[in-house]
């Protein structure tokens, strides 16, 4: 039975901040911190009193708020320990396989390196759903700033083995041009062609294609397709490593 009450909102230029609140305690999270004025106005918006701040990576675009919003909340700023000396404020520092608890719910922390060397994604398994950062992305993935093509596809595998029906919210809007990129990976996946149409007429209106499902991104995203016959054949990869298809098509996103 779903607990957790999701909102997610625009934030900067690009990122999309969440909010978690847990009805039976009053206890709130954040997803990150990308900027803490948009923050307090969601919180405003929706009449609920941060407690905790989930952290997925040290970048700046997602931990710009911390100091501030620790300071004016005093909330509970939860991040990867590998990560604990680039991440203001940090209070708690987690690993793969802990667990952390919003209140009466309680998450696994997922470590998921690649784009950073010591990301985690954060699975709340009894509400279906899964907070990403920058790993993987709506008919996306994270570039490799700090890691490799085989690190980030075993965190991408990781990720993909989740129920087919986890919502999967992710730190960035790209949909879009996500999937302008794919469809020349893929360009006969009907699924991705949906994808795509409704992509660009949400973006048209300025609304979001996130949340994206386990199983949607399982269809449509290249980075998760490296058994695609069709991909292997278009990228002459036949046969080959999965780590390393998945490789390739990382440098021709980057590329793009």
């Amino acid at each position: 039975m779903a607990r957790l009450e999701v909102h997610q909102f625009p934030m900067r230029s690009d990122n999309y901040g969440v909010l978690l609140h847990d009805p039976a305690t009053e206890a709130t999270a954040s997803i990150d911190a990308p900027d803490a004025e948009e923050l307090f106005a969601a919180l405003h918006e929706k009449g609920w009193v941060l407690t905790h701040i989930l952290i997925t990576h040290h970048h700046h675009d997602h931990t710009a708020g911390n100091t501030i919003v620790k300071r004016m909340t005093g909330c509970t700023i939860i991040g990867p320990a590998k990560e604990a000396g680039s991440i203001p404020g940090i209070d708690v520092t987690v690993e793969d396989g802990d667990t952390v608890e919003i209140g009466s719910v309680k998450g696994k922390v997922i470590e998921t390196p690649g784009h950073t060397r010591g990301h985690v994604s954060y699975s709340f398994p009894d509400d279906k759903l899964v907070f990403v950062g920058d790993t993987l992305f709506s008919v996306g993935c994270g570039k490799l700033l700090e890691g490799d093509a085989k690190m980030m596809w075993s965190s991408l595998e990781k990720l993909a083995k989740l129920p087919p029906d986890t919502k999967l919210y992710c730190g960035h809007e790209y949909t879009n041009n996500n999937c302008r990129f794919a469809l020349t990976v893929e360009p006969e996946n009907a699924a991705l062609q949906a994808r795509a149409a409704e992509a660009a007429k949400l973006a048209e209106k300025g609304e979001p294609a996130l949340p994206t499902t386990i199983a949607q991104e399982l269809a449509t995203n290249p980075f998760l397709r490296p058994t695609s016959p069709a991909i292997q054949k278009r990228l002459g990869m036949e046969g080959r490593e999965l780590s390393e298809i998945f490789g390739e098509i990382r440098k021709r996103k980057d590329r793009f």
